[in-house]
């Protein structure tokens, strides 16, 4: 008896590089978090005996130790899910929804499938997710996603980008409480304005980069960011906690007759929180005068923090 030739079965691959927010074209979709953003994936799409697929992830340049979560979620019409989002927050298990365990090198994991090859690969509409094993986990914040591409389809590598805003200052004539009782009342020359450049990292975070123009040459111009508080529990009755917030900016700006600068990181707040949510208090202390954080007479500078 003559046997028939084997049906030789089918595979295909594809390569995903980190979320840079270049499946969407969006740089508010890229990761922003501390993992390294040298992770990528590869699935491999196998055809098994009985015509369904095999699914096997594989990541590199993984954490040790860390178990990364991994999901296929199957796409949908945003309108009908909780929370807008382009596909069914809740993984796709049969596919694939693994917890896969980083070893600070290269992992994998397969996942046998009841969908038949060719439906996988051709038919299904779907996204892959790799999350970020150092945050808790989130179906709808794209920001925590290390991987973020169409399932079958190859993601290329995407340039990382930043986001800042710019923030101009004049000098203090009582402008922002609109009283002319908080107007600086001293003897430096009131030709004096910051601007202040606030700057995304890409760990999510911010630097901020404060710029004094026509300083005084050889003094030091403290420069402070204060918390908004209520009045009444104030020990003052200061519209701001008199102690600087030090994540924000607690700094000094070493004048030099002309433009000076000085730039610092955030220790905790964001990027988005400092540009959306905080409310502060932005002040630039006069040099030639005792530094007090309750006479607003001495300020030369005062506006709200990164906002105009």
């Amino acid at each position: 008896m003559t046997m028939g030739p084997e049906t030789e079965l089918e595979s295909d691959t594809q390569s995903y590089a980190f979320n840079e927010g270049q499946l969407l074209d969006d740089v508010y979709s890229a990761y922003r978090g501390e993992h390294d953003r040298d992770l990528d994936a590869t699935i491999s799409i196998e055809e098994m005996e009985n015509g369904n697929a095999s699914v096997t992830v594989t990541l590199d340049n993984t954490l040790n130790g860390v178990d990364y979560p991994v999901h296929v979620h199957d796409a949908a019409d945003p309108s009908t899910t909780p929370n807008g989002t382009p596909y069914n927050e809740t993984p796709n298990s049969n596919i694939f929804a693994m917890g896969i365990s980083g070893n600070g090198e290269t992992v994998s994991m397969t996942n046998e499938t009841s969908v038949s090859y060719d439906m996988l690969l051709n038919q299904y509409e779907g996204f892959f997710v790799v999350h970020d094993p150092t945050q808790e986990i989130s179906t709808t914040d794209l920001t925590t996603y290390l991987i973020l591409g169409s399932f079958g389809d190859d993601l290329a590598e995407g340039t990382p980008e930043v986001r800042s805003e710019t923030f101009n200052y004049d000098f203090n004539e009582g402008q922002l409480l609109d009283d002319s009782n908080t107007a600086y009342a001293g003897d430096h020359s009131r030709d004096l304005s910051a601007t202040m450049v606030v700057e995304e990292m890409l760990n999510g975070k911010a630097t901020i980069t404060v710029t004094l123009n026509n300083t005084l040459d050889g003094f030091d111009y403290p420069v402070h960011t204060h918390d908004a508080a209520d009045p009444n529990t104030t020990p003052n009755g200061t519209p701001y906690n008199e102690t600087p917030n030090s994540d924000i900016l607690a700094a000094a700006v070493n004048g030099n007759g002309g433009s000076a600068s000085v730039t610092v990181e955030t220790d905790e707040t964001g990027y988005l929180t400092l540009i959306n949510e905080y409310e502060g208090f932005f002040v630039v202390h006069d040099p030639t005068q005792e530094i007090s954080t309750t006479d607003l007479t001495t300020y030369l500078v005062l506006g709200l923090t990164a906002r105009e």
